[in-house]
């Protein structure tokens, strides 16, 4: 009964191994192309040696991983390397995966991290000259730079009727994920023209190759196009409406008249103070101790609000307020009536276009050679696990077996730094808010020294507003701030002396050492006079 047994385990065993190695065989013939980087890339991918790629390829280990990439290892330069298939790899009548991945451990704010597939070169061609301009069959992969954030997919297509090949972009491709971690980039070409985008194995984008809704410009040319010889005749009349030519302009239409008069019913407020001046020489200023009449000029003592006037309507020369003119009409326009002679916009004819032809499958050119040609101001580049396959399910076991265990750690990783972050966030509030603190007890605060301890408490207890709170006690402190160093109403001939004066008496300027004091007094007036008041500039 037990030798029973043991055949038969032994035959289930044997049965066992045998499906594994033809699944094995089935998915290594699916496999046309694929590097892992374990070993250097020496003798398998050469670098160029045009001369404007200085970029130096590294072997080097994915940051917390015992993996290895290729690596780009130097910041704003461009970087050139390509690896040369035994054999072409046809792209027609069957399913190709291209995939591989790729980490940005230093971020990408500017530079590509895509992958060419080159298509055949001409006779003479050795990949040492690769270089921008080597023809390829798909660019596929990141690009940011600016407004550019998205995974290209570029099919240059062979024009059955010019022979020209053309750039066939794919349409609202998706976006580069924004982090540091590894991520896999998939593009799968079905027979049945399809494409799809995966990253990390998460459809992105579907699109069909012959749609133009898909690619721009598409490849199937409009079957007609504007006739170029079609001229808009002289007395074609694009105008919907037009200004009637039977109105007239009324009699007592003035449009000379002004939008504001002055208010002739108004009467000068009892107790204004004709002449006593809106500011006055502030009583309690001094000559600073250090003040130098050669190096700061002559002393004047800063202005403040005339405390009369706060007590009256008003000071100074009074003027009859302006009120809108009842009479104002502006200028007369004639009303616009429909245009009796309106054909609407003017379009060419359409003629059939000499270009077209039509298609049932793309003319993919075969991949003869795998580049990497790109310029990045980002150095941390790591290339990886680089594929060519015939079947999707070959793709995705080298996704969840190379790839996944390595996103997941990094996650992780992500997590608890994001975690130690937060809480060193939370001391850095501390410290924000025991300043803020010490701000609101500045005697210049005054009477807004309890809204801005409101304020700042409610900050404290509601971390979801802090920024915004933060934003209004600053705009707090600044209008007072500005309010000292400028006064009322000041006239613009003398503010520059008042702002002069008052940043002498800050105690961070005083404090300076003599030969600081004129630098750190004219930057604080550029920043102050940002904006600019009428009639002030800066002294050299």
């Amino acid at each position: 009964m037990e030798d029973s047994k043991r055949k038969i385990w032994t035959v289930q065993c044997v049965l066992l191994l045998l499906i594994g190695l033809c699944i094995s065989q089935l998915y290594a013939s699916d496999d046309k192309f694929y590097d892992s980087f374990d070993d250097a890339f020496d003798g398998r991918w050469v670098v160029s040696k045009k001369e404007d790629y200085t970029g130096v390829w590294k072997h080097s280990k994915s940051e917390g991983h015992d993996d290895y990439g290729l690596l780009v290892s130097e910041k704003a330069r461009k970087h050139a390397i390509v690896k040369k298939l035994d054999e072409p790899i046809d792209l027609k009548d069957e399913t190709v995966v291209l995939q591989y991945e790729v980490r940005l451990q230093n971020g990408l704010e500017c530079g590509g991290a895509y992958l060419k597939y080159l298509r055949p070169q001409d006779a003479g061609w050795t990949p040492e000259g690769f270089d921008n301009v080597s023809p390829y069959s798909i660019m596929f992969g990141p690009d940011k730079c600016g407004s550019t954030n998205k995974v290209h997919f570029i099919l240059k297509h062979k024009n059955p009727k010019s022979g020209e090949f053309v750039e066939h972009h794919l349409k609202y491709p998706p976006s580069v994920p924004s982090d540091k971690l590894t991520h896999v980039y998939s593009a799968i070409l079905k027979p049945d023209n399809e494409l799809k985008i995966l990253i990390d194995g998460e459809e992105k984008k579907k699109a069909n190759f012959l749609s133009a809704e898909d690619f721009e410009p598409p490849l199937i040319p409009a079957k007609t196009i504007p006739d170029p010889d079609d001229k808009k005749p002289e007395d074609w009349d694009e105008r919907a409406q037009i200004p009637d030519p039977e109105a007239k302009k009324p009699d007592d239409w003035d449009e000379d008249a002004p939008m504001e008069i002055e208010d002739e019913d108004a009467v000068k407020p009892e107790g204004w103070l004709d002449d006593e001046p809106e500011d006055i020489d502030d009583p309690d200023a001094t000559k600073p101790e250090d003040w130098d009449d050669e190096e700061d000029g002559e002393w004047e003592a800063p202005k403040v609000d005339n405390p009369k006037c706060g007590e009256a309507p008003g000071c100074g020369e009074w003027k009859k307020p302006m009120k809108r003119n009842p009479a104002y009409k502006g200028k007369w326009h004639a009303p616009l009536i429909d245009n009796p002679n309106y054909k609407g916009i003017w379009k060419p004819q359409e003629i059939p276009n000499p270009d077209y032809f039509e298609l049932e499958k793309p003319n993919f050119e075969p991949i003869a050679a795998i580049g990497i040609e790109i310029w990045t101001m980002q150095d941390g580049l790591l290339f990886d696990n680089i594929l060519i396959a015939s079947n999707e399910k070959v793709a995705e076991t080298y996704r969840l077996s190379a790839w996944k265990p390595k996103f997941e750690v990094e996650k992780e990783k992500q997590k608890e730094e994001e975690s130690t972050d937060s809480e060193g966030l939370k001391g850095i509030q501390k410290v924000v808010f025991d300043y803020l603190y010490k701000i609101a007890d500045l005697p210049v605060l005054g009477d807004h020294k309890v809204k801005v301890l409101e304020l700042i408490e409610k900050a404290e207890k509601q971390p979801n507003v802090t920024i915004g709170v933060l934003v209004s006690i600053i705009i707090v402190i600044l209008t007072l701030l500005l309010k000292i160093i400028f006064g009322g109403k000041k006239k613009p001939k003398r503010l520059w002396k008042q702002r002069n004066l008052m940043l002498l008496r800050l105690p961070m300027i005083r404090a300076a050492p003599r030969r600081m004091k004129s630098k750190m007094r004219m930057l604080l007036l550029q920043l102050l006079l940002v904006g600019g008041a009428p009639g002030v500039t800066l002294r050299e």
